[in-house]
């Protein structure tokens, strides 16, 4: 299905544009697409405006995060699912944000009368959804007048109320019997954007100031660790294009200096794209670094982000979990960032908890668990491996830790453990999971 948002009398600065264009990556997000290259794919051939493609990412992001609860309007306010898909994601859409504006009145980023007025524009900008034009403004006035007594109802289904599948709500209760409700918030929130200063160019107190003398609030969340008041966009961070600064979650700073680099040591970075930890790594100390990567595309993101930071690894494409790639010397240290779900990461990519099944936890933690052990005999006698996910399921990282160490007799070191998507003023961490292994001198 093909949506025409290029139409002259449909402004590309316009709501209606940014929720059509929203709507078909949804829609795509539905058919099992990540919400990214559904982005790219949608706003590719488009030739929009940085504020376009800022307004469509920004509701696309939305949505994803008030899925459930917006599904569960329409199935109430419907008689039938509507159909095409790009109609179901334009509802989508549009009732995110009006939920949006009724949950924050003041933070608002629509008028809910815009809101209407703009979805119907949008519906009657292609002539596959225009029939359905008079049901969107049906739908969403019908929701603006009993919008209390319908959101009462919906949200007496945990499902719709948390924004989550069921499973992944059981899982966490079953896991975090505690603290299950603090981190499903914090899944639904907006992430912060942090940096890490580049140690070999300046220090935080040093950036600190030059964020201050550009208008932009700050503060100190780690060693290196920088996060912003409100976000800017990229182009806009003082000293990033020249490599002063990089976005990375201070979680993810904490990898390199678990290492505990020494002057020239060979290190591998195992899964290393797109390079974050790579880079700090190399900002950390003068080491020998193989970056390592099965995806070109992706290992090319690391060349990119060297070459900002003015930095310089070896590039090697291969499957941590073979040897083809490998010359036969060990390394000094490995840095073995293992696929997972990335549950812990669900507030910076909303549309996993929508992609991902319950069993893939498994079936992923059975693949991780093959790369640790052949990463393991690539590592020298006293040397050290540091596991990382970006999971908080303790299948795929306390349990796989545990296992991996009665595995291969690895003496298990000092690390972080389990960190859960807490936020609180100190400190600001997706939920990553550190577990750092040494193995027997001989």
């Amino acid at each position: 299905m093909h949506i025409d948002v290029s139409k002259p009398h449909l402004k590309s600065d316009s709501l209606a544009f940014s929720l059509l264009a929203a709507a078909r990556a949804v829609a795509q997000v539905k058919s099992g697409t990540a919400l990214p290259q559904a982005l790219g794919a949608v706003l590719a051939p488009l030739n929009a405006s940085a504020q376009a493609r800022g307004a469509t990412q920004d509701i696309a992001y939305r949505t994803m995060r008030r899925l459930a609860s917006v599904e569960a309007l329409i199935r109430r306010l419907t008689n039938k699912p509507p159909a095409p898909a790009e109609l179901h994601g334009l509802l989508c859409c549009a009732l995110a944000l009006i939920c949006a504006g009724i949950d924050a009145p003041g933070d608002a980023p629509y008028e809910s009368f815009t809101i209407v007025d703009q979805a119907v524009t949008a519906a009657s900008a292609t002539p596959a959804l225009a029939p359905a034009k008079g049901m969107v403004n049906a739908v969403l006035r019908r929701f603006l007048r009993e919008h209390e007594a319908l959101l009462s109802e919906i949200r007496r289904n945990e499902s719709a109320r948390w924004n989550y599948p069921a499973w992944w709500i059981d899982t966490l209760k079953s896991a975090y019997p505690s603290q299950w409700q603090t981190i499903l918030e914090a899944g639904n929130g907006t992430p912060p954007l942090t940096l890490r200063v580049n140690r070999r160019r300046t220090d935080v107190d040093a950036y600190l100031r030059v964020l201050s003398d550009n208008n932009i609030a700050a503060s100190r969340i780690g060693p290196d660790a920088v996060r912003l008041a409100r976000a800017v966009p990229v182009a806009q961070i003082p000293g990033f294009s020249s490599g002063l600064v990089s976005v990375q979650d201070a979680a993810a700073q904490l990898a390199a200096p678990l290492l505990d680099l020494q002057p020239g040591m060979r290190v591998l970075d195992a899964c290393a794209a797109p390079g974050g930890k790579t880079g700090h790594i190399l900002e950390c100390a003068d080491v020998e670094v193989l970056a390592l990567d099965c995806d070109a595309q992706r290992l090319a993101r690391i060349d990119e982000n060297l070459q900002r930071l003015q930095l310089h690894a070896a590039l090697n494409e291969g499957d941590a979990s073979g040897s083809d790639w490998w010359d036969g010397r060990q390394f000094d240290r490995i840095l073995a960032d293992v696929p997972c779900t990335a549950s812990g990461i669900v507030r910076r990519h909303p549309d996993i908890r929508w992609l991902r099944r319950k069993e893939d936890a498994v079936r992923l933690a059975t693949h991780s668990a093959q790369i640790l052990d052949n990463l393991w005999r690539m590592l020298r006698p006293d040397g050290k491996l540091l596991f990382v996910t970006c999971s908080i399921w303790p299948q795929e990282s306390e349990m796989q830790a545990a296992s991996f160490a009665a595995r291969n007799n690895a003496i298990r070191l000092a690390a972080p453990g389990q960190l859960l998507p807490v936020a609180n003023v100190e400190q600001d961490y997706d939920g990553l999971f550190y577990a750092l292994f040494q193995k027997t001198a001989v």
